[in-house]
């Protein structure tokens, strides 16, 4: 066995980096904008997935064999491609939302027996951040501050001089990001965008590698 000792130290720590996916769940209501006789209905959506990155570290204290407890502060990197279609007259524009967030995961790890070298666990846990690259002037405005709910499942992999940890993780935004309050706006036939969504909750998709 590798390391046949570390997993019984108090603390832990490490680096991460890894992939991820971002995306939005958008609540359409279907409202009809009109303007010089002409009639407008907007539906937003995210159809397709780019990959960001992500680089972080980790903090993990051993709370008993089987339990422990992770604080991972992490930056992510990425976009989301916005497409807004009126469902009226077919025609379609595209909103680059592009984002950075700081993130500070609070998480919580089960893990099961080790096995020679390897150690399967499932975590879960809540991920307060803040996008620093929201902007205005744009179709949709996003809040600043959020919360996700994480769930995942990962592994140890022990080696010889260090511990490598793949984990796959989803998370779920806890809030609505939707601002309404759309003071930055000058052109007001920009709003439609803003009163065709009830809701915006952001979404994502984690594949990381953890160094210890």
């Amino acid at each position: 066995m590798n390391r046949p000792f570390i997993d019984t130290r108090v603390w832990h720590y490490g680096f991460l980096f890894g992939v991820h996916f971002q995306d939005q769940d958008i609540a359409n209501n279907g409202f009809v904008y009109s303007s010089d006789g002409k009639e407008e209905s907007w539906y937003a959506e995210v159809p397709s997935y780019s990959p960001g990155f992500t680089v972080g570290v980790l903090g993990e204290v051993r709370i008993c064999e089987y339990f422990s407890a992770r604080l991972i502060p992490t930056m992510y990197f990425g976009d989301k491609v916005v497409h807004y279609h009126d469902i009226r007259s077919g025609n379609e524009i595209r909103q680059i939302v592009k984002s950075t967030y700081v993130a500070v995961p609070v998480d919580f790890k089960i893990s099961a027996p080790r096995f020679n070298n390897y150690r399967p666990y499932i975590m879960a846990g809540v991920m307060p951040l803040v996008d620093l690259t929201a902007k205005e002037q744009q179709e949709m405005l996003v809040k600043r501050v959020d919360c996700m709910l994480e769930v995942g499942i990962g592994m140890d992999l022990y080696f010889r001089y260090f511990k490598l940890i793949p984990e796959l993780k989803f998370c779920f935004g806890l809030t609505d990001i939707l601002r309404r309050d759309r003071t930055d706006i000058t052109e007001p036939s920009m709003l439609k965008y803003t009163e065709s969504m009830n809701s915006v909750h952001n979404r994502m998709v984690a594949l990381t590698f953890y160094f210890e």
